[in-house]
């Protein structure tokens, strides 16, 4: 009888890892006898509290979108969360194909955006949810990394409790952050240490009503210590690389807009400059022209 033919694209997946991960090594090995915090801190002293210090680093974390279209704000809260772990080493996200037809593919621009610099990130591709799950593994075997990522959509028999298990002894046995995002899937029983729903939270608008920082709804679905289920809702600094209370944020902007103009009295809402060289609008001469039609 034949043997049974490898999956290409599984094949192509652990290919992707292991070149990464020799790439990696060559460049970005850390140095001797250097030692990370045993947790990773959202750098809001609120929700570290209540998490007693952080997430686990040696650990599996699962992070789902249950509405398919929270799958960006899921996919950027790990992406901050990963530049915090990793600190100044590379980050590998596992991605399935799939993903791009639904959510969209990865913009390297955006990147920056969230303060991390895409040369420090490996994009793998990969077509199934298994070969994922195993590029996941490998990749976890490479000690110059900061976190791994990976991303799939739905529910399938290749997530269970036996492959949860082997990602968090990876993660374990390489004192290394695995996050995972499931977009569009139920909560299933796993070896994750804690589990999270994400819904993107609404953005304040800066002056001039430039774009906010983005804003996260979190609720803590499952810890393995017992913690009962609890809600935040943070946003992320970019540039001090914090997580911060949203409600803290807002009052801050309220109090910016409350401040006295040089006039001494407040506006509003924003209004256009007045013309330098005439009369504002209302006050005009009049021409004696008149508009027809």
């Amino acid at each position: 009888m034949p043997a049974p033919m490898a999956d290409p694209s599984a094949d192509l997946a652990f290919r992707r890892v292991r070149l990464a991960r020799a790439l990696l090594s060559d460049r970005a090995m850390p140095a001797a006898g250097a030692r990370h915090p045993a947790r990773v801190s959202f750098g809001l002293p609120a929700l570290d509290e209540a998490l007693q210090g952080g997430l686990a680093r040696g650990a599996l974390h699962e992070f789902h979108a249950i509405e398919g279209a929270d799958a960006a704000a899921a996919g950027g809260l790990m992406l901050a969360l990963a530049r915090r772990a990793a600190d100044a080493r590379p980050i590998v996200l596992v991605r399935q194909d799939f993903l791009d037809g639904e959510t969209g593919a990865l913009h390297p621009a955006g990147l920056p955006e969230l303060g991390l610099d895409p040369s420090r990130l490996v994009l793998v591709r990969a077509r199934d949810v298994a070969s994922l799950l195993q590029a996941g593994v490998e990749a976890a075997r490479c000690p110059a990394l900061g976190a791994v990522l990976l991303e799939f959509w739905g529910d399938h028999r290749a997530f269970d409790l036996t492959s949860s298990r082997r990602l968090a002894l990876a993660a374990q046995e390489a004192a290394l952050p695995i996050l995972m995002m499931r977009a569009a899937a139920p909560a299933t029983p796993s070896a994750a240490t804690t589990r999270w729903q994400v819904r993107p939270g609404l953005s304040r608008a800066l002056e001039a009503r430039a774009p906010g920082p983005p804003c996260f709804r979190l609720r803590l679905l499952k810890h393995r210590q017992g913690l009962d289920l609890r809600e935040w809702c943070v946003e992320w600094n970019r540039d001090r690389a914090v997580f911060e209370s949203r409600h803290a944020g807002a009052a801050a902007q309220n109090h910016l807009h409350d401040r006295p103009q040089s006039g001494g009295a407040t506006l509003s809402r924003a209004v256009p400059a007045l013309p330098a060289d005439r009369n504002p609008a209302g006050e005009r001469a009049d021409s004696g022209l008149r508009r027809a039609g």
